[in-house]
């Protein structure tokens, strides 16, 4: 009853009206509603692909068309339209239209996805990594057997407090048989995982990279002769280990874990990487850039893309991204969750619109 609906004078939604967008908005004109009544489409409302685009009912069918906008969305008709600079508390987020890229394994990837989509960006997660046993389980048995020769326990990775202890309570039942070891840690997000389990972290650097610990276990204690456990990554930097051993530190360099790649696109992600690509691509460690880079090849990428952005949690992963002849175009501060999100956020004001969104 276009008659009907063109004299309310309140709001009018419209559900999979844009196919018909011409058809209807003439049929309310023709029933006599004003050409010059406000609309607004919205697609993907609330989510980081939403895309908008606003005219009146005489203008609004070859904007759509000029602009491409396509369903699936929703039509809005009347004066709530001239609201919506008041009423957008969506829109004014700060990473609204930026499509991000999660390299994180399966089981990691949600914190830093969950930090993402509340600023309004769209995620993309392709995990390039997944956690395994290290291939030699053997010296991780062995060190774990003699713990009450070490001083301290050096992690620096949440994986690693997670391997370790999955080890340590198959040998151990009480947290106690630690005994009076120290800890150190690379970073908060690695102490927030010992805090888990009620240990407190004895040393953490200000700056949060491995090399730097050594520096933190100094400023409680002469290194000198301290025997030390560092539970790491099969394959791992060694600038760590050689920092505490020129600093006089006998060290056992432990592997609790290793990194093999994910190649499996569960979520179909990868393929939208592919087909659309994205505005950037998060790294967390080294081995996230060179496992992506094993699958994607990312100089061939970033030529595909020209607007593809990296962005780097620290130093480390940095250099990863050097290696390959990349500069990172954000680089955490400080290097953790909280610091690569902050960047981006820097990075992209002020905001663009959605890269496919209509101008308007």
């Amino acid at each position: 009853d276009w008659a009907q609906i063109a004299r309310l004078s309140g709001t009018r939604v419209i559900l999979m009206g844009i196919e018909r967008l011409r058809e209807i908005a003439g049929e309310l004109t023709r029933h006599g509603a004003s050409g010059s009544t406000p609309v607004g489409l919205i697609r993907w409302g609330t989510t980081g692909r939403q895309q908008s685009l606003f005219g009146t009912l005489e203008t609004i069918a070859d904007l759509a068309e000029k602009s491409g906008f396509e369903a699936p969305a929703v039509v809005v008709v009347g004066g709530v339209v001239e609201l919506r600079r008041e009423l957008d508390w969506f829109g004014s987020r700060p990473l609204l239209g930026q499509r991000v890229v999660v390299t994180r394994t399966r089981e990691q990837a949600s914190q830093l996805s969950r930090q993402l989509e509340e600023r309004g960006a769209e995620v993309l997660e392709i995990p390039t990594i997944k956690i395994v046993p290290p291939e030699q389980v053997g010296p991780l048995v062995e060190s774990m057997a003699d713990l009450g020769q070490y001083d301290w326990l050096v992690f620096t990775s949440p994986n690693g407090v997670t391997s370790f202890f999955e080890y340590f309570f198959k040998a151990y039942d009480d947290v106690r048989s630690l005994g009076f070891l120290r800890i150190a840690a690379v970073g908060p997000a690695t102490a927030a995982k010992l805090k888990e389990l009620h240990l407190r972290v004895d040393a953490m650097p200000e700056e949060y990279v491995a090399r730097k610990v050594a520096s933190a276990i100094a400023d409680q204690e002469t290194i000198e002769n301290l025997r030390i456990l560092c539970l790491r990554a099969e394959v791992a930097n060694p600038d760590l280990v050689k920092e505490l051993e020129e600093r006089g530190g006998i060290v056992d360099d432990v592997a609790c874990y290793r990194t093999v790649p994910e190649t499996e696109d569960r979520n179909g992600a990868a393929a939208r990487l592919m087909e659309s690509g994205a505005d950037w691509i998060t790294f967390t460690s080294a081995s996230t850039v060179e496992n992506f880079h094993a699958r994607f090849d990312l100089p061939k990428l970033r030529a595909q893309w020209p607007d593809l952005r990296m962005a780097s949690i620290g130093p480390e992963t940095s250099k990863a991204l050097n290696a390959l002849g990349i500069q990172p175009d954000v680089e955490a501060r400080p290097h953790n969750l909280a610091g690569l999100v902050k960047g981006l956020e820097g990075a992209v004001k002020p905001r663009r619109p959605a890269r496919t969104a209509p101008a308007q």
